[in-house]
Protein backbone atom coordinates (compact mmCIF):
# COMPACT_ATOMS: atom_id res chain seq x y z
CA UNK A 1 0.00 0.00 0.00
CA UNK A 2 1.45 3.36 -1.03
CA UNK A 3 1.76 5.98 1.68
CA UNK A 4 -0.65 8.87 1.60
CA UNK A 5 1.77 11.41 3.01
CA UNK A 6 2.07 14.67 1.17
CA UNK A 7 5.05 15.11 -1.14
CA UNK A 8 8.17 16.01 0.74
CA UNK A 9 9.25 18.40 -1.98
CA UNK A 10 7.55 20.43 -4.62
CA UNK A 11 9.18 22.05 -7.63
CA UNK A 12 8.59 25.73 -8.15
CA UNK A 13 7.56 27.14 -11.50
CA UNK A 14 10.07 29.22 -13.40
CA UNK A 15 13.68 28.33 -12.98
CA UNK A 16 14.29 24.63 -13.59
CA UNK A 17 17.37 22.47 -13.38
CA UNK A 18 17.07 20.08 -16.29
CA UNK A 19 19.96 18.00 -17.53
CA UNK A 20 22.75 20.43 -16.49
CA UNK A 21 21.51 20.13 -12.90
CA UNK A 22 21.34 16.34 -13.23
CA UNK A 23 24.95 16.32 -14.45
CA UNK A 24 26.12 18.42 -11.50
CA UNK A 25 24.36 16.14 -9.01
CA UNK A 26 25.92 13.13 -10.75
CA UNK A 27 29.37 14.67 -10.36
CA UNK A 28 28.55 15.27 -6.71
CA UNK A 29 27.77 11.58 -6.20
CA UNK A 30 30.97 10.72 -8.08
CA UNK A 31 32.99 12.88 -5.72
CA UNK A 32 31.33 11.59 -2.56
CA UNK A 33 31.80 7.91 -3.44
CA UNK A 34 35.41 8.64 -4.42
CA UNK A 35 35.94 10.25 -1.02
CA UNK A 36 34.32 7.29 0.75
CA UNK A 37 36.46 4.66 -0.95
CA UNK A 38 39.72 6.51 -1.66
CA UNK A 39 41.38 5.42 1.62
CA UNK A 40 41.33 1.83 0.32
CA UNK A 41 44.14 2.77 -2.05
CA UNK A 42 45.99 4.87 0.55
CA UNK A 43 45.89 2.60 3.62
CA UNK A 44 49.58 1.71 3.61
CA UNK A 45 50.79 5.27 3.13
CA UNK A 46 48.46 6.72 5.77
CA UNK A 47 49.28 3.94 8.23
CA UNK A 48 53.03 4.40 7.79
CA UNK A 49 52.89 8.19 8.02
CA UNK A 50 50.63 8.28 11.09
CA UNK A 51 52.12 5.18 12.76
CA UNK A 52 49.01 2.99 12.82
CA UNK A 53 48.46 -0.55 11.60
CA UNK A 54 46.78 -1.36 8.29
CA UNK A 55 43.76 -2.69 10.20
CA UNK A 56 43.44 0.54 12.16
CA UNK A 57 43.87 2.60 9.00
CA UNK A 58 41.00 0.61 7.49
CA UNK A 59 38.67 2.36 9.95
CA UNK A 60 38.83 5.32 7.56
CA UNK A 61 36.42 3.40 5.34
CA UNK A 62 34.39 1.55 7.97
CA UNK A 63 33.62 4.59 10.13
CA UNK A 64 32.70 6.70 7.11
CA UNK A 65 30.23 4.08 5.83
CA UNK A 66 28.61 3.61 9.25
CA UNK A 67 28.24 7.36 9.81
CA UNK A 68 26.80 7.74 6.29
CA UNK A 69 24.23 5.06 7.09
CA UNK A 70 23.23 6.79 10.32
CA UNK A 71 23.21 10.27 8.78
CA UNK A 72 20.97 9.40 5.82
CA UNK A 73 17.68 9.39 7.78
CA UNK A 74 18.81 11.91 10.42
CA UNK A 75 19.94 14.81 8.21
CA UNK A 76 16.57 15.29 6.41
CA UNK A 77 14.82 15.26 9.79
CA UNK A 78 17.17 17.83 11.32
CA UNK A 79 17.01 20.32 8.44
CA UNK A 80 13.20 20.36 8.32
CA UNK A 81 11.90 22.65 5.59
CA UNK A 82 15.30 23.91 4.48
CA UNK A 83 15.49 24.35 0.70
CA UNK A 84 17.17 21.21 -0.64
CA UNK A 85 19.34 23.32 -2.91
CA UNK A 86 20.89 24.91 0.16
CA UNK A 87 21.10 21.57 1.91
CA UNK A 88 23.06 19.97 -0.93
CA UNK A 89 25.44 22.93 -1.22
CA UNK A 90 25.90 22.97 2.56
CA UNK A 91 26.76 19.26 2.59
CA UNK A 92 29.22 19.80 -0.25
CA UNK A 93 30.72 22.61 1.81
CA UNK A 94 31.10 20.16 4.71
CA UNK A 95 32.75 17.75 2.26
CA UNK A 96 35.19 20.51 1.25
CA UNK A 97 36.16 21.37 4.82
CA UNK A 98 36.36 17.72 5.93
CA UNK A 99 38.85 16.86 3.20
CA UNK A 100 40.91 19.94 4.02
CA UNK A 101 41.04 18.63 7.59
CA UNK A 102 42.00 15.17 6.30
CA UNK A 103 44.88 16.60 4.29
CA UNK A 104 46.16 18.64 7.24
CA UNK A 105 45.50 16.05 9.99
CA UNK A 106 48.43 15.97 12.44
CA UNK A 107 47.39 12.56 13.77
CA UNK A 108 45.03 9.67 13.21
CA UNK A 109 42.41 10.93 15.71
CA UNK A 110 41.90 14.16 13.77
CA UNK A 111 41.82 12.20 10.52
CA UNK A 112 39.05 9.97 11.89
CA UNK A 113 36.97 12.98 12.93
CA UNK A 114 37.30 14.38 9.42
CA UNK A 115 36.31 11.02 7.93
CA UNK A 116 33.21 10.95 10.15
CA UNK A 117 32.25 14.38 8.76
CA UNK A 118 32.69 12.99 5.25
CA UNK A 119 30.22 10.27 6.26
CA UNK A 120 27.66 12.90 7.30
CA UNK A 121 28.05 14.60 3.91
CA UNK A 122 27.70 11.30 2.03
CA UNK A 123 24.61 10.13 3.90
CA UNK A 124 22.78 13.44 3.73
CA UNK A 125 23.65 14.21 0.11
CA UNK A 126 22.80 10.74 -1.19
CA UNK A 127 19.49 10.64 0.72
CA UNK A 128 18.32 13.78 -1.10
CA UNK A 129 20.10 13.39 -4.44
CA UNK A 130 18.92 9.83 -5.03
CA UNK A 131 15.32 10.93 -5.53
CA UNK A 132 16.04 14.32 -7.06
CA UNK A 133 15.47 13.33 -10.68
CA UNK A 134 11.69 13.58 -10.24
CA UNK A 135 12.13 17.31 -9.61
CA UNK A 136 14.64 18.14 -12.31
CA UNK A 137 13.31 16.50 -15.48
CA UNK A 138 9.89 15.54 -16.95
CA UNK A 139 8.34 12.31 -15.63
CA UNK A 140 9.15 10.25 -18.72
CA UNK A 141 12.86 11.07 -18.35
CA UNK A 142 13.15 10.29 -14.63
CA UNK A 143 14.58 6.74 -15.08
CA UNK A 144 17.28 8.00 -17.43
CA UNK A 145 18.12 10.95 -15.16
CA UNK A 146 18.30 8.63 -12.15
CA UNK A 147 20.69 6.41 -14.11
CA UNK A 148 22.88 9.46 -14.84
CA UNK A 149 22.95 10.45 -11.16
CA UNK A 150 23.92 6.92 -10.12
CA UNK A 151 26.41 6.75 -12.96
CA UNK A 152 28.56 8.84 -10.65
CA UNK A 153 28.81 5.86 -8.28
CA UNK A 154 30.21 3.54 -10.95
CA UNK A 155 32.45 6.25 -12.36
CA UNK A 156 33.99 6.76 -8.92
CA UNK A 157 35.05 3.10 -8.82
CA UNK A 158 36.36 3.17 -12.40
CA UNK A 159 38.09 6.54 -12.45
CA UNK A 160 37.94 8.40 -9.14
CA UNK A 161 39.50 5.89 -6.75
CA UNK A 162 42.28 4.68 -9.13
CA UNK A 163 43.24 8.25 -10.12
CA UNK A 164 43.19 9.37 -6.50
CA UNK A 165 45.37 6.40 -5.54
CA UNK A 166 47.89 7.20 -8.26
CA UNK A 167 47.96 10.84 -7.15
CA UNK A 168 48.54 9.70 -3.58
CA UNK A 169 51.38 7.45 -4.68
CA UNK A 170 53.17 10.22 -6.57
CA UNK A 171 52.37 13.33 -4.53
CA UNK A 172 51.35 11.93 -1.14
CA UNK A 173 48.06 11.02 0.48
CA UNK A 174 47.58 14.52 1.84
CA UNK A 175 47.60 15.94 -1.68
CA UNK A 176 44.97 13.38 -2.73
CA UNK A 177 42.61 14.57 0.03
CA UNK A 178 43.37 18.23 -0.73
CA UNK A 179 42.48 17.64 -4.38
CA UNK A 180 39.14 16.19 -3.30
CA UNK A 181 38.43 19.34 -1.29
CA UNK A 182 39.22 21.55 -4.29
CA UNK A 183 36.88 19.55 -6.54
CA UNK A 184 34.17 19.63 -3.87
CA UNK A 185 34.38 23.43 -3.84
CA UNK A 186 33.88 23.47 -7.62
CA UNK A 187 30.82 21.23 -7.27
CA UNK A 188 29.46 23.47 -4.50
CA UNK A 189 29.57 26.48 -6.82
CA UNK A 190 28.05 24.49 -9.68
CA UNK A 191 25.18 23.34 -7.44
CA UNK A 192 24.39 26.93 -6.52
CA UNK A 193 24.34 27.94 -10.19
CA UNK A 194 22.58 24.92 -11.73
CA UNK A 195 20.03 23.76 -9.18
CA UNK A 196 16.59 25.37 -9.01
CA UNK A 197 14.96 26.26 -5.69
CA UNK A 198 13.89 22.97 -4.10
CA UNK A 199 11.78 24.00 -1.14
CA UNK A 200 10.38 21.22 1.06
CA UNK A 201 6.64 21.63 1.54
CA UNK A 202 6.61 19.02 4.32
CA UNK A 203 9.66 18.31 6.48
CA UNK A 204 10.79 14.74 6.93
CA UNK A 205 9.76 13.87 10.46
CA UNK A 206 10.54 10.70 12.43
CA UNK A 207 6.87 9.76 12.13
CA UNK A 208 7.08 9.97 8.33
CA UNK A 209 10.23 7.84 8.30
CA UNK A 210 8.66 5.21 10.55
CA UNK A 211 5.50 5.29 8.45
CA UNK A 212 7.42 4.06 5.41
CA UNK A 213 7.66 0.62 7.01
CA UNK A 214 3.88 0.35 6.72
CA UNK A 215 4.32 0.71 2.98
CA UNK A 216 4.71 -2.86 1.68
CA UNK A 217 6.59 -1.77 -1.43
CA UNK A 218 9.14 0.25 0.55
CA UNK A 219 9.47 -2.48 3.18
CA UNK A 220 10.22 -5.21 0.64
CA UNK A 221 12.49 -2.91 -1.37
CA UNK A 222 14.58 -2.13 1.70
CA UNK A 223 14.79 -5.83 2.59
CA UNK A 224 15.90 -6.68 -0.96
CA UNK A 225 18.50 -3.89 -0.78
CA UNK A 226 19.85 -5.19 2.51
CA UNK A 227 20.20 -8.75 1.15
CA UNK A 228 21.73 -7.75 -2.19
CA UNK A 229 24.26 -5.23 -0.84
CA UNK A 230 25.28 -7.43 2.11
CA UNK A 231 25.77 -10.39 -0.23
CA UNK A 232 27.73 -8.37 -2.75
CA UNK A 233 30.18 -6.85 -0.30
CA UNK A 234 30.58 -10.09 1.64
CA UNK A 235 32.05 -11.61 -1.52
CA UNK A 236 33.44 -8.63 -3.45
CA UNK A 237 35.56 -7.47 -0.51
CA UNK A 238 37.61 -10.63 -1.09
CA UNK A 239 37.54 -10.64 -4.89
CA UNK A 240 41.31 -10.22 -5.15
CA UNK A 241 42.15 -13.47 -3.29
CA UNK A 242 39.23 -15.20 -5.06
CA UNK A 243 40.69 -14.33 -8.46
CA UNK A 244 44.23 -15.29 -7.46
CA UNK A 245 43.65 -18.39 -5.35
CA UNK A 246 40.54 -19.82 -6.99
CA UNK A 247 40.88 -18.72 -10.62
CA UNK A 248 44.66 -18.65 -10.85
CA UNK A 249 44.83 -15.03 -12.05
CA UNK A 250 48.24 -13.38 -11.70
CA UNK A 251 48.45 -10.70 -9.01
CA UNK A 252 49.51 -8.02 -11.48
CA UNK A 253 46.30 -8.55 -13.48
CA UNK A 254 43.89 -8.04 -10.59
CA UNK A 255 43.99 -4.23 -10.84
CA UNK A 256 43.15 -4.10 -14.57
CA UNK A 257 40.42 -6.70 -14.05
CA UNK A 258 38.81 -4.64 -11.30
CA UNK A 259 38.93 -1.68 -13.67
CA UNK A 260 37.05 -3.87 -16.16
CA UNK A 261 34.58 -4.75 -13.41
CA UNK A 262 33.94 -1.05 -12.88
CA UNK A 263 33.52 -0.32 -16.59
CA UNK A 264 31.02 -3.17 -16.84
CA UNK A 265 29.23 -1.70 -13.82
CA UNK A 266 28.86 1.71 -15.49
CA UNK A 267 27.40 0.00 -18.56
CA UNK A 268 25.04 -2.05 -16.38
CA UNK A 269 23.85 1.11 -14.64
CA UNK A 270 22.60 2.62 -17.90
CA UNK A 271 21.19 -0.65 -19.23
CA UNK A 272 19.17 -1.07 -16.04
CA UNK A 273 18.18 2.61 -16.12
CA UNK A 274 16.54 2.04 -19.50
CA UNK A 275 14.97 -1.28 -18.46
CA UNK A 276 13.33 -0.08 -15.23
CA UNK A 277 11.26 2.44 -17.15
CA UNK A 278 9.40 -0.48 -18.72
CA UNK A 279 9.74 -3.43 -16.33
CA UNK A 280 10.93 -2.44 -12.85
CA UNK A 281 10.11 -5.63 -10.94
CA UNK A 282 11.34 -7.85 -13.79
CA UNK A 283 14.59 -5.90 -14.03
CA UNK A 284 15.33 -6.36 -10.31
CA UNK A 285 14.44 -10.06 -10.57
CA UNK A 286 16.86 -10.51 -13.47
CA UNK A 287 19.59 -8.68 -11.54
CA UNK A 288 19.20 -10.84 -8.42
CA UNK A 289 19.03 -14.04 -10.48
CA UNK A 290 22.13 -13.15 -12.49
CA UNK A 291 24.07 -12.22 -9.35
CA UNK A 292 23.07 -15.49 -7.68
CA UNK A 293 24.10 -17.56 -10.70
CA UNK A 294 27.41 -15.71 -11.13
CA UNK A 295 28.62 -16.27 -7.56
CA UNK A 296 27.16 -19.75 -7.06
CA UNK A 297 28.85 -21.18 -10.16
CA UNK A 298 32.10 -19.29 -9.51
CA UNK A 299 33.62 -22.15 -7.48
CA UNK A 300 32.96 -24.50 -10.42
CA UNK A 301 33.33 -22.51 -13.63
CA UNK A 302 35.66 -19.91 -12.18
CA UNK A 303 38.51 -22.32 -11.50
CA UNK A 304 40.35 -21.14 -14.62
CA UNK A 305 41.50 -17.59 -15.45
CA UNK A 306 39.13 -17.42 -18.43
CA UNK A 307 36.16 -18.60 -16.38
CA UNK A 308 36.96 -16.31 -13.47
CA UNK A 309 37.34 -13.24 -15.69
CA UNK A 310 34.10 -13.99 -17.56
CA UNK A 311 32.10 -14.37 -14.35
CA UNK A 312 33.72 -11.24 -12.89
CA UNK A 313 32.55 -9.14 -15.85
CA UNK A 314 29.03 -10.64 -15.65
CA UNK A 315 29.04 -9.84 -11.94
CA UNK A 316 30.12 -6.23 -12.58
CA UNK A 317 27.61 -5.69 -15.39
CA UNK A 318 24.79 -7.02 -13.24
CA UNK A 319 25.66 -5.29 -9.97
CA UNK A 320 26.02 -2.00 -11.85
CA UNK A 321 22.24 -1.93 -12.21
CA UNK A 322 21.48 -2.38 -8.50
CA UNK A 323 21.57 1.26 -7.34
CA UNK A 324 19.50 2.78 -10.11
CA UNK A 325 16.96 -0.06 -10.02
CA UNK A 326 16.40 0.00 -6.29
CA UNK A 327 16.34 3.81 -6.10
CA UNK A 328 13.69 3.78 -8.82
CA UNK A 329 11.88 1.17 -6.71
CA UNK A 330 11.76 3.66 -3.81
CA UNK A 331 10.39 6.38 -6.10
CA UNK A 332 7.66 4.08 -7.42
CA UNK A 333 6.77 2.61 -4.03
CA UNK A 334 6.52 5.97 -2.25
CA UNK A 335 5.78 8.65 -4.87
CA UNK A 336 4.47 11.05 -2.19
CA UNK A 337 7.35 10.49 0.22
CA UNK A 338 10.36 10.02 -2.05
CA UNK A 339 12.83 11.77 0.26
CA UNK A 340 11.80 9.81 3.36
CA UNK A 341 11.87 6.47 1.56
CA UNK A 342 15.20 7.33 -0.09
CA UNK A 343 16.71 8.30 3.27
CA UNK A 344 15.83 4.90 4.74
CA UNK A 345 17.12 3.15 1.63
CA UNK A 346 20.46 5.00 1.69
CA UNK A 347 20.83 4.21 5.38
CA UNK A 348 20.29 0.49 4.85
CA UNK A 349 22.53 0.49 1.76
CA UNK A 350 25.51 1.99 3.61
CA UNK A 351 25.07 -0.11 6.74
CA UNK A 352 24.85 -3.23 4.57
CA UNK A 353 28.22 -2.37 3.02
CA UNK A 354 29.91 -2.54 6.41
CA UNK A 355 27.95 -5.61 7.54
CA UNK A 356 28.75 -7.43 4.31
CA UNK A 357 32.47 -6.85 4.64
CA UNK A 358 32.49 -7.89 8.31
CA UNK A 359 30.41 -11.01 7.67
CA UNK A 360 32.51 -11.97 4.68
CA UNK A 361 35.66 -11.67 6.73
CA UNK A 362 34.27 -13.93 9.43
CA UNK A 363 33.25 -16.56 6.83
CA UNK A 364 36.63 -16.46 5.10
CA UNK A 365 38.45 -16.92 8.40
CA UNK A 366 36.15 -19.68 9.63
CA UNK A 367 35.58 -21.54 6.35
CA UNK A 368 37.08 -20.56 3.01
CA UNK A 369 36.84 -18.24 0.02
CA UNK A 370 34.33 -20.65 -1.50
CA UNK A 371 32.21 -20.29 1.62
CA UNK A 372 31.86 -16.55 1.17
CA UNK A 373 30.68 -17.08 -2.43
CA UNK A 374 28.04 -19.55 -1.20
CA UNK A 375 26.93 -17.01 1.42
CA UNK A 376 26.57 -14.28 -1.19
CA UNK A 377 24.65 -16.61 -3.48
CA UNK A 378 22.23 -17.55 -0.70
CA UNK A 379 21.56 -13.89 0.10
CA UNK A 380 20.94 -13.12 -3.58
CA UNK A 381 18.44 -16.00 -3.75
CA UNK A 382 16.63 -14.64 -0.69
CA UNK A 383 16.59 -11.20 -2.32
CA UNK A 384 15.04 -12.72 -5.44
CA UNK A 385 12.35 -14.38 -3.34
CA UNK A 386 11.64 -11.01 -1.71
CA UNK A 387 11.25 -9.32 -5.08
CA UNK A 388 9.05 -12.17 -6.31
CA UNK A 389 6.66 -11.49 -3.41
CA UNK A 390 6.04 -7.93 -4.58
CA UNK A 391 2.65 -7.21 -6.14
CA UNK A 392 1.94 -4.76 -8.94
CA UNK A 393 0.02 -2.57 -6.50
CA UNK A 394 3.16 -2.16 -4.39
CA UNK A 395 4.93 -0.28 -7.20
CA UNK A 396 2.83 2.46 -8.79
Amino acid sequence: MVTTAEPTTTARPGRTGGWPAVAVVAFGTFLLVTAEQLPVGLLTRVGTDLSVSAGTAGLMVTVTSIVAGLAAPVVPVLVGRLDRRWLLTGLMGLMTLANVASGLAPGFAVLMVSRALVGVAIGGFWAVAGGLAVRLVPAERVPRATAVIFGGVGAANVFGVPIGTVLGDFAGWRVAFATLSGLALVVLIALLVMLPPLAATEPVRPRLLAGQFRNRGVRLGILATFLIVTGHFAAYTFISPVLQDLSGVRADLVGPLLFGFGVAGVAGNFVAGAAVARRLRTTVLVITAALAVAVLIFPVLGETPAGGVTLLIVWGLTYGGVSVSLQTWMIKAAPRAVEAASALWVSVFNLAIGLGALTGGAIVDALSLTGVLWLAGALFVLAGATVWAVRAADLR
